[in-house]
């Protein structure tokens, strides 16, 4: 099999797997869900219309019978035979016909059968409600019922006309009129549903289903550029989706081949600053015996070349350092802090000149919730830098350099300063001062120390940041304390 036919092959396989099942699919559901919908709106209207049906069939019957007792007012004695009634009856679908006029009710159709009327209803006095109760209850419970009905005398002939009917008939045509609602209301639903399923099929399904599958298959080689979505040129959310997930697929390939690259650069790197410190320490060893060689010009050039091959080591092992693996998570707790400042002075003024004053404004019972070796690195490096600082622009100051460290808390957040009256922080490096290899202030310097000073901050959940200041340079290293339960707080010795 050829890579073409395994790639075709591939991308089958994963668009089957993209496509769910035609039940649990969301065309499947849009479908169900319309028909649901439209049911249910067929259901408040049929409500409705059966009870509005009866009352119509009703009044029907009504008009019917008094259409068939207006007969008997054409006869003289107001009398037929009783075949004749039977006749009209049949015709009006009743058993019996009642007229009131005035203070008098008359029987004016009747059949020849003893009447037992098993329910009454007054269409003059009937709600809306009792309206809808009654045609439930004639279709679940009645069809064997007989019925007496009132209502008005229909052209004012009387004041109100009375039947009464077998609810038989009425059960069985609002059966019927239910039947052809419900088949109606089927055959609507279906044909509305395979209308919007379509509609919606075309133009959400299908496209959202393409851009799910994209997502997919651009997540299994995102580095492969030709996986990339191509935006269709649609104008609505579908389109503004695409050409979104377009250029972040983009974005995101592009950020890959950096880093892959970086990486390989940085493997290269770390190798040869491997190498190059193995070099250079043995130049110094070689730079350390011309340290005792008497020639005045010897003499004058070994500083320097030592001071060269130091910095060069440094950067080395900086380089390396960086180049390793994320800082170890830190492993906070709760210490006096006047401690760890002494120990911080010593050792950045351990390598500096002694005409720098050092000044510490932290109290004695000073507390701070941190990792102590990640504060001391951050603190140390801080100071280094204000005393490197400060060295080199010893010509240029009148007054002593001073590098000064305070701290206070505000709430359960514990800043801690470190100022210098040097000339401060260019313009220049201000914009990338955290950036490792970007930041550097100094010449030969390499950005790492306040890049790495930063990223243990954060790994505090705190900051490090540089304030604006009118002489020398001022930084902030805030760090929150961390949230404990109040059980924590109650077994801890310090808590009261």
């Amino acid at each position: 099999m050829t890579d073409g036919q395994s790639q075709i092959t591939e991308t089958e396989r994963s668009d089957q797997s993209l496509r769910p099942s035609v039940r649990r699919g969301l065309s499947a559901k849009i479908f169900s869900l319309i028909v649901i919908f439209i049911m249910l709106g067929e259901v408040m209207i049929y409500v409705p219309s059966i009870a509005n049906f009866r009352l119509s069939y009703l009044s029907h019957r009504i008009e019917a019978a008094q259409i068939a007792s207006l007969v008997l007012e054409a006869t003289p004695d107001h009398m037929v035979s009783q075949e004749l009634q039977d006749e009209l009856l049949r015709n009006a679908d009743a058993i019996a016909v009642a007229l009131k006029r005035a203070d008098a009710r008359h029987l004016m159709l009747h059949g020849t059968a003893e009447i037992v009327i098993d329910a009454h209803f007054d269409l003059r006095k009937r709600s809306f409600l009792m309206g809808i109760m009654d045609a439930f209850e004639t279709l679940l419970v009645g069809g064997t019922r007989t019925l007496r009905v009132v209502d008005d005398a229909q052209n004012e002939a009387g004041d109100f006309t009375e039947i009464v009917i077998s609810e038989a008939p009425l059960r069985s045509a609002m059966i019927g009129y239910s039947v052809n609602i419900l088949v109606l209301s089927m055959f609507l639903s279906m044909l509305v549903a395979i209308m919007v399923y379509v509609t919606l099929d075309r133009l959400l399904v299908r496209p959202v289903r393409r851009l799910t599958g994209n997502m997919v298959r651009f997540s299994e080689n995102p580095e492969d550029a030709g996986r990339v979505i191509s935006p269709s040129g649609r104008r609505d959310e579908i389109g503004v989706a695409e050409s979104e997930l377009s250029r972040m697929q983009q974005e995101l390939a592009s950020m890959l081949q950096q880093k892959n690259h970086l990486a390989a650069l940085g493997l290269a790197v770390s190798k040869i600053s491997h190498d190059l410190r193995n070099m250079l320490a043995s130049a110094q060893l070689i730079t350390d015996r011309l340290g005792s060689v008497q020639d005045p010009t010897v003499q004058k050039i070994a500083p320097k070349l030592i001071g060269s091959i130091d910095r060069a080591i440094d950067f080395c092992a900086h380089t390396l350092k960086y180049g390793k693996a994320q800082e170890a998570p830190p492993r906070r707790e709760t210490f006096e802090l006047l401690p760890l400042v002494q120990e911080v002075f010593e050792t950045a003024a351990a390598r500096n000149a002694a005409n720098i004053m050092w000044r510490c404004d932290v109290a004695d019972d000073f507390m701070v919730d941190a990792d102590r070796e990640h504060l001391f690195r951050i603190l140390t490096n801080l100071c280094r830098n204000s005393v490197q600082a400060l060295e080199g622009s010893e010509d240029e100051r009148d007054t002593p350099g001073v590098v000064q460290l305070r701290a206070w808390r505000e709430g359960a957040v514990v800043t801690v300063e470190v100022r210098d009256n040097g000339t401060g922080v260019p313009e220049r490096a201000r914009e990338n001062l955290f950036a490792a290899f970007r930041g550097s202030v100094r010449a030969g310097g390499t950005g790492l120390g306040l890049a790495i000073a930063a990223e243990l901050a954060r790994a505090h959940g705190g900051e490090l940041r540089l304030v604006e200041s009118d002489t020398g340079a001022v930084f902030w290293v805030a760090i929150p304390d961390r949230i404990t339960s109040l059980d924590e707080r109650r077994q801890s010795p310090r808590a009261g």
